[in-house]
């Protein structure tokens, strides 16, 4: 009798995205994307093809409506937004215009038309310098993906036929094949393409559904079948295991279980260090249904409002009573807590179609930010008007992004005064004092810390954007990507300018990048002066924990020690070693 072929032992390295660990079966999703011909059509066909098109978006439409009455039924918790901000992309005037453009115009297949189309839109978010919108290329793929198969007529086997457990494994996943996951059968995923923002791993943390993303290559090695070792806390993926190493990952899982239990005990805490100091931890939030899941992990109030979303997948600029009524909501839902709101931090051709600018050679040196609301000031003082009018609930505070000196933030200060005048010209009510604040991002800003502190109530250090051009590094540009140290020793002496020019003003600062959300970096920035930390909600409980563990004096050492040291990496083993022995089991919760 022949012997049975053994599959090879594969060890992969992904993006954890929702921790957890699992093992089981993987089950292959055949999702091969679909990719028409370039196919010319006669004058005569046009309407047709545009029917047809239509067809398509309101079949689209229907299953979109499906998946959220799926969520509702299945108590998916408050993410049918998800589904909400699909529909509303299937009105993007660029998705149905400029494919009936290309329809009409250039005379080509609807199919042909609005692939093109998608490709452009894609190029859009591409642009943007921020993981959490670059991220939603993968959401228009996914849409743009689904009309498609809708105007072809093609149909897949959906992930909620599934009837076994088993470990999901496919190229892509989109936002409705995540949420249709049946949990009692859907044990884990793991992806080719992803990120650690996009809306496929936010509701995989939300289901609980243990997943691994950016594996590049997973879908080639692995056979339906295969049986798979999945952790979503190192994002390692081991397919046919040995052995052995199921009986370990067995045990982790249970000590994963139990470490789970006790972290999530500090999110009614109080953030406070060991020696009673009080540490503000707040959240970044984009939409409103977020509320409820940073209330849970104990937010207090939220440090980062991205406005961003207003102005995307539109053609018409929100009014001034679209911002009002949206900061309204948000004030209202986060109270008595506070809610400080970013003003616009897009610029060029980045700010989706509702922003006419020129294409730049440089975007991320270019109209961005505050630069562009101060060459478009209707724009920025109808925002403004809003977030000054919804003031009137006293815990609304504004900042300013990417101010690079006093010059800017005077115009900024300015144009906020302009806007006021003109809701008194008016009669409305607003916020006459509300407290105005202005992200560090920029290395010009944080050197000049002390005079902007004269003139603001609040400073907040946006990381991301610090480190990308304090180092000149493309955080997005995977040939450099391995320059970018938040523990480069220039990155920390910026902050230590910032937070010195803050104490000696009065005023409170902040640190709203993804440092914030990182057990490793805590400490340091307790001890170079930050006094609010604002991140993603899931990571609140564990820096809590950090928090309670340590007291300032501790922070204020480590800092001053790591202000010494000349390379990234010096501080990153000092760092690590000192929390590793004093804190086993902090920095790994498998240890």
């Amino acid at each position: 009798m022949p012997s049975r072929l053994v599959r090879p032992r594969v060890e992969l390295k992904g993006i954890p995205v929702s921790p957890g660990i699992v093992i089981g079966r993987a089950y292959l999703v055949d999702r091969r994307k679909v990719k028409p011909p370039e196919q010319i059509i006669e004058p005569e066909q046009v309407e047709g093809e545009i029917s047809r098109f239509h067809a398509a978006i309101e079949e689209s439409r229907d299953q979109l409506l499906a998946v959220k009455k799926h969520y509702e039924a299945n108590n998916v918790g408050d993410y049918g937004y998800l589904v909400d901000v699909n529909l509303l992309m299937l009105k993007d005037n660029m998705l149905v215009k400029e494919t009936e453009r290309i329809i009409k115009d250039e005379l080509h297949s609807a199919d042909w038309a609005l692939w093109q189309v998608i490709g452009k839109i894609k190029e859009l978010f591409g642009g943007i310098d921020d993981e959490y919108f670059s991220d939603r290329q993968n959401d228009i793929d996914h849409l743009g993906e689904r009309i498609l198969r809708n105007l072809v007529g093609l149909r897949v086997k959906m992930i909620k036929d599934i009837s076994e457990d088993v470990i999901v494994v496919a190229h892509d996943l989109s936002p409705m094949d995540t949420a249709q996951m049946d949990v009692k059968m859907v044990k884990g995923f793991v992806t080719d393409l992803g990120g650690r923002t996009s809306h496929t791993a936010i509701l995989a943390r939300a289901l609980g559904i243990p997943a691994t993303v950016g594996l590049e290559h997973v879908t080639d090695v692995v056979t339906g079948g295969d049986q798979m070792i999945l952790d979503g806390i190192s994002g390692t993926i081991i397919i046919n295991p040995t052995g052995e190493e199921v009986t370990l990952y067995r045990e982790r899982d249970k000590q994963y279980k139990e470490f789970l239990k006790e972290l999530d005990s500090y999110s009614g805490l109080p953030a406070r260090t060991l020696d009673g100091v009080n540490i503000k931890v707040c959240a970044n939030v984009e939409l409103i249904e977020e509320i409820k899941t940073i209330k849970r992990y104990g937010a207090e109030g939220i440090g980062l409002y991205r406005t961003e979303f207003l102005y995307l997948n539109r053609d018409e600029l929100p009014t001034e009573e679209e911002h009002y009524e949206t900061y309204l909501k948000f004030a209202e839902a986060v109270a008595p807590e506070r809610l400080t709101i970013r003003t616009l931090d897009l610029g060029g051709d980045k700010v989706a179609h509702s922003v006419p600018l020129e294409e730049e050679a440089n975007p991320a040196l270019g109209l961005r930010s505050i630069r562009l609301c101060l060459k478009e000031p209707e724009i920025f003082k109808t925002q403004l008007r809003g977030i000054l009018r919804a003031g009137v609930k006293k815990n609304i505070r504004v900042m300013f992004p990417m101010v690079s000196g006093v010059w800017e933030l005077n115009q900024a200060l300015a144009l906020l005064e302009e806007a006021k005048a003109e809701l008194r010209e008016r009669g409305d009510i607003f916020n006459d004092d509300m407290d105005v604040g202005v992200m560090i991002e920029v290395p010009s800003a944080a050197l000049m810390a002390d005079k902007i502190c004269e003139k603001v109530d609040f400073l907040s250090i946006g990381t991301n954007d610090l480190i990308q051009y304090a180092l000149a590094i493309d955080r997005v540009n995977e040939h450099v990507a391995y320059l970018y140290e938040p523990l480069h020793p220039a990155v920390l002496r910026l902050i230590k300018i910032s937070a010195d020019a803050a104490r000696s003003a009065g005023i409170p600062i902040a640190v709203c990048g993804e440092m914030a959300g990182d057990e490793l970096y805590t400490l340091i920035l307790l001890g170079l002066g930050i006094e609010e930390l604002s991140m993603h909600s899931v990571s609140i409980p564990k820096i809590k924990r950090v928090l309670s563990l340590a007291s300032m004096e501790e922070a204020r050492e480590i800092s001053a020690e790591v202000l010494k040291m000349a390379t990234a990496t010096e501080v990153h083993d000092f760092v690590e070693d000192h929390l590793k022995q004093k804190f086993p089991g902090l920095l790994d919760p498998l240890q």
